[in-house]
């Protein structure tokens, strides 16, 4: 008798607990801690005065293989000039010197994140996939520098200071879910 009241007094204070949910973040490594600091390092770049050697300072090492990405001549031509019907002299001067340099030219995509996921509601819901609901909550923030002979030619970037929202998933069948998607999968098969 004792030990099934025990029972029930530990399955209800995990029912309330909330704290025995999943929680994580992702963060891609960045010198930034938020969207405005990641704005306000680009927006010390100046085109065609920057020099390549100064961006590690600025917290874009064009080393750093975790966020960022090389982009070759070709595309960014097809980024930043994919309308061949605007002649030459109207683009971006930076944009127009990267163009005459050709395979000289090199781009880089910065990618900075943060994001912050928690799971809320009841344990017993949660844990047998029944009903999840995750808050998601962080920003995120990338920047182009485009470079050639030793200096940025052109920058541009975008993001969002603040993300937030909530997922909902509702599995009627809770643990057997699964097993019913992949049943019904396989007789449409």
């Amino acid at each position: 008798m004792i030990s099934r009241l025990l029972l029930l007094v530990v399955a209800g204070a995990l029912a309330a607990c909330s704290s025995m949910l999943p929680r994580g973040r992702t963060d891609t490594p960045a010198g930034f801690d938020n969207f405005e600091q990641a704005q306000a390092a680009v927006t010390r770049i100046v085109a065609l005065q920057t020099p390549v050697s100064e961006l590690k300072s600025m917290g874009f090492d064009l080393q750093a293989g975790d966020n960022v990405t090389l982009i070759p001549y070709p595309d960014i031509v097809g980024r930043l000039a994919p309308n061949s019907n605007v002649p030459l002299d109207k683009l971006d001067p930076g944009i127009r010197m990267c163009i005459e340099a050709q395979a000289a030219c090199r781009g880089y995509l910065f990618h900075f994140e943060r994001q912050d996921r928690k799971r809320e509601g009841g344990f017993w819901m949660d844990f047998l996939n029944v009903r999840r609901t995750t808050y998601i909550s962080g920003w995120w923030f990338d920047a182009l520098i485009v470079v050639s002979d030793g200096t940025v030619l052109f920058r541009n970037y975008a993001g969002q200071a603040s993300t937030d929202r909530v997922e909902r998933q509702v599995n009627p069948l809770g643990p057997f879910q699964p097993a019913g998607e992949s049943a019904g999968a396989a007789l449409i098969r």
